[in-house]
């Protein structure tokens, strides 16, 4: 993350960091801040709505057809098979399956992957990491791209899946 981004652009890098228990947190300290700071303030409508994880729903899982995840055992499923991920392109599909519909810029998969300058790594090692995450994805030839590129511009998740 560059300090001299937008808050917007920073405030989107954190929230794809952090846990539905971590965003509710940093979005009630920033409501107490924006109330202390300037009372007509409302930054109700700049953040996305958060629902309360219940005891029961410790885990982010999430399903999609044939293929489960879970974030916090960095497990990976395909039609019950374990799929066995580097820690890179483990990092890249949690990003890329907890933020599904979301196109992630290069810059920002190596923000938050690596957390370092694009300087220093290329567009061409994030693809080789997606290129092989995508081979290792596909077990059966019926199973789906579930990895779409985004044209010069980076990657997004299927979007078909259902949290659980």
């Amino acid at each position: 993350m560059d300090i001299a981004e937008s808050g917007k652009q920073i405030g989107e890098k954190l929230f794809a960091l952090l846990d539905a228990s971590q965003q509710q947190e940093l979005m009630q300290y920033v409501l107490a801040q924006t109330k202390v700071g300037n009372a007509d303030a409302s930054p109700r409508s700049t953040f996305p709505q958060i629902i309360p994880v219940t005891p029961a729903a410790r885990l982010t899982e999430v399903q999609a057809e044939d293929l489960y995840f879970c974030l916090e055992n960095r497990l990976v499923y395909i039609c019950e098979t374990e799929v066995m991920l580097t820690v890179k392109e483990f990092d890249i599909f949690a990003l890329l399956i907890m933020n599904p519909r979301r196109v992630l810029t290069y810059d920002m998969i190596i923000d938050l992957v690596w957390h370092e300058s694009l300087d220093y790594y290329s567009h061409r090692a994030i693809n080789n990491h997606v290129s092989n995450l995508r081979h290792k994805l596909k077990v059966t030839p019926e199973t789906p791209d579930y990895i779409r590129s985004v044209h010069s511009i980076g990657y997004k998740f299927n979007p078909n899946i259902e949290p659980l």
